[in-house]
């Protein structure tokens, strides 16, 4: 099975964007994108895709992919009483880390670990454990805090000695092959025009390609259509403006490209398991929960 391209959007504002997934199962997404990513799971097992790794996962794996690495986890079973699989995922860019070992010779040791990244790195459990607390804070905490946890979690994990890790793909895998040049225009056209209708002949024709080469080319290059891609982003832009406005719901549907709120909430409950309306008080719920972290030991 061919991994499709994510987009992993880290606003301009931010240095990297932490994600808090808690969900009834994990789903096999089989998927790569430029940006690095470390993985936290809790209150999970099953199996780990990387690359051409396919391993058992239980409750603390911890794994740091690099860009353009396919990746997946595929949840079995939850290790506690409850239903819910959970992992809290830090996404950051080459540029971002590279322009800190830059200003700070401090941090020239995450080098070595970035570049074995590009295999898939899995540390130990009693690394995870050691990390787990700040690990757990990152959803809470301020964008800069943020910022300066994940910094002190990969120096940790950098300074560590090679026996707390391992390599899963010691030879690298190729990575999937897109046409950077057609693809980051296209993309970055979807991008502006997402919550617009959608025609592609504008497109086509400051490309040079025609509407079926576009939609053969995209598909190969991401794994998925161009109308699965753009729904995607609206749901996206949905989810962003329920957790971070008080906007009604006819209004979130429009200014994510849905012009027919019953359209948007089906869309929505079918891709994110949940109606708009849920999802907003469940964000709040988690918003306003203050862990207990005996409980999290």
């Amino acid at each position: 099975m061919k991994p499709w391209l994510e987009t992993v959007s880290i606003p301009t504002s931010q240095s990297c964007l932490i994600y808090d997934r808690q969900l009834p199962e994990f789903g096999f997404n089989w998927h790569f994108h430029p940006e690095y990513e470390l993985t936290f799971t809790l209150d999970s097992e099953g199996k780990r895709f990387v690359g051409g790794s396919v391993e058992q996962y239980t409750d603390g794996d911890l794994v740091l992919v690099g860009p353009n690495l396919p990746h997946a986890w595929q949840s079995q079973s939850t290790t506690n009483q409850g239903n819910t699989h959970r992992a809290v995922v830090c996404w950051f860019t080459l540029s971002w880390i590279e322009g800190l070992i830059k200003l700070m010779p401090e941090y020239n040791s995450l080098s070595s670990m970035l570049s074995q990244a590009s295999g898939g790195l899995a540390f130990n459990q009693d690394i995870s454990k050691d990390l787990r607390d700040i690990i757990l804070t990152l959803p809470h905490i301020s964008q800069a805090e943020k910022a300066l946890s994940l910094q002190s979690i990969l120096l940790n994990l950098a300074t560590q000695k090679a026996t707390c890790s391992r390599i899963l793909n010691p030879e690298r895998l190729p990575e999937p092959y897109y046409d950077k040049h057609r693809m980051t225009r296209v993309l970055a056209w979807l991008h502006q025009h997402y919550a617009a209708p959608i025609r592609l002949a504008p497109l086509c024709q400051n490309i040079h390609l025609s509407e079926s080469q576009l939609q053969r080319i995209f598909k190969r290059s991401t794994g998925v259509s161009i109308s699965h891609y753009v729904a995607r982003l609206r749901i996206a832009k949905a989810c962003s403006l329920l957790t971070e406005t008080d906007l009604a719901m006819a209004d979130i549907a429009v200014q994510s490209g849905f012009f027919d709120s019953a359209h948007f909430s089906r869309s929505f409950s079918k891709t994110v398991g949940i109606t708009p309306t849920q999802y907003r008080r469940h964000h709040k719920d988690l918003v306003h929960h203050t862990p207990d972290r005996n409980l999290e030991l």
